[in-house]
């Protein structure tokens, strides 16, 4: 039952509001204004007070809000590229993986 739970909690919406939770409670703790921290990530006061309200911003502006914490190292590793320990696991992965979408029927 709890692998079901987990499956309809992480949707895109909730997941983006968990992701504003998190912006929230950090720019709190650095006790930062939703003005302050909305001036150090160059957004407009109502686009950041939408974010923390809703999670709904743009990439752009979630990374501007990174950078205003502190924390766009975090960034850089969604959908990063598998590291291979050699090169038979490279080859190997290269023969299992399509490279290109299917066309559509």
């Amino acid at each position: 039952m709890d692998n079901i739970l987990s499956l309809v909690n992480n949707t895109p919406n909730n997941i983006a509001l968990r992701i504003a939770q998190r912006v929230r409670a950090r720019r709190l703790n650095m006790n930062l204004t939703q003005e302050g921290l909305a001036t150090r990530a160059g957004l407009k006061l109502p686009t950041y007070r939408r974010f923390e309200r809703t999670g709904e911003i743009s990439v752009k502006g979630l990374l501007q809000i990174g950078f205003a914490l502190n924390s766009l190292q975090d960034f850089d590793a969604l959908f990063a590229q598998e590291q291979y320990q050699s090169l038979d696991e490279l080859l190997s992965e290269q023969n299992i993986n399509r490279k290109r979408g299917r066309k559509n029927e």
